[in-house]
């Protein structure tokens, strides 16, 4: 039985996309093998999710920097993403790299030399794999674009979504006095959540902003506080899944500002609930969006709260929501893992 090694070492922050993209993408691989591969997973010793016990562990250590004792006991490995602490060139074996965003290069944070380094190191590791995955179209594009020398191994797979289910009886910790929108994610200035307040004005919905917190949080209630909308902007913090299902489930509206996203799960997390989806047009998501979400063409106050009035009234008079249900039901992590385990047949 050929044996396959594939990283998951990025999942250290429950918080963090790479951790459900791991554990996703994780399980299903099991789940879809069907005995196909002798499967072992490199992940951290104190990694918060292990998979069940149901694959062999290779744990990190800052040594394989320099040595990888396992160098030669594997046919594949898949490097899951492309800050993967394992070097592909310390492995003997057909090797596979997914690359989830080039957001450095859209943000316009960075200074040249910065992006001219990333861009560097990513170059190594795109020349060093046989097969490069790029989880939107979008992703895809920018890599032909700024290394045309991997078109002929590049290759797109969806990711899959979790299929939150909300607990009965569940309450979460903050419980919103008022209808509220709703939109989760890091709170730093690209996911674009200062701009939310003003889609407050002329209304009484309430919002919440839930994720890890950073200084960019005093921005966000400055601009509310502008607006005199400040007691209806709701920042939790980090939430659980139990929160974050009911949060998703009794929202009127979810709305994801962001300026660079790779995929942008969260925006089929709430289509999982048929609920209206308001977005920007940048990077991937009018793409994953399809023509089930709305977009903001810019973020001028003015804009955003008719495209916000127009698309709820929309949402409502077509009766949208089983529709969006049925297209975020398309997204499902045993189809993308089905599709990595034929790329690891193809290379054998």
């Amino acid at each position: 039985m050929k044996r396959v090694l594939v990283t998951f070492d990025s999942m250290k922050d429950l918080n963090c996309g790479y951790f459900s993209f791991g554990k996703g993408l994780g399980d299903a691989i099991v789940d879809c093998n069907e005995a196909k591969f002798e499967l072992s997973y490199y992940i951290f010793k104190q990694n918060p999710y292990l998979f069940e016990n149901r694959v062999r562990f290779i744990y990190f250590s800052k040594l394989h920097k320099f040595h990888f004792s396992a160098k030669n006991q594997f046919d594949i490995v898949h490097l899951t993403d492309q800050t993967c602490r394992l070097r592909p060139t310390n492995v003997n074996a057909k090797r596979i790299l997914t690359i989830h965003d080039l957001n450095k290069i859209h943000l316009g944070f960075s200074n040249n030399s910065s992006i001219q380094r990333y861009l560097s190191r990513l170059k190594y590791r795109i020349d060093s794999c046989d097969k490069i995955v790029a989880i939107s179209n979008f992703v895809a594009n920018d890599i032909k674009t700024i290394f045309p020398e991997a078109q002929n191994k590049l290759s797109v797979i969806y990711n899959g979504v979790d299929k939150l289910i909300s607990a009965h009886a569940h309450v979460p910790v903050f419980c919103p006095p008022n209808e509220f929108i709703f939109t989760i994610g890091l709170l730093s200035i690209q996911k674009g959540f200062h701009y939310l307040p003003a889609l407050l004005r002329n209304n009484n919905y309430d919002l919440i902003i839930s994720g890890i917190e950073t200084p960019h949080k005093e921005v966000i209630l400055r601009v509310a506080a502008k607006y005199n909308v400040k007691s209806r902007v709701h920042i939790t913090g980090p939430i659980s899944e139990k929160d974050k299902a009911w949060y998703y489930k009794n929202c009127s509206a979810f709305v994801f500002p962001s300026r660079a996203e790779g995929f942008g799960l969260p925006v089929i997390e709430a289509m999982q609930f048929g609920k209206p989806v308001f977005l920007s047009k940048f990077t991937s998501l009018p793409e994953i969006g399809g023509k089930h979400a709305y977009y903001f063409d810019n973020f001028e106050d003015k804009h955003m709260e008719e495209v916000f009035n127009v698309g709820m009234a929309d949402f409502v008079r077509r009766n949208c929501a089983d529709e969006v249900k049925n297209y975020a039901d398309s997204f499902t992590w045993n189809k993308a893992a089905s599709a990595y385990l034929s790329l690891y047949e193809s290379l054998l």
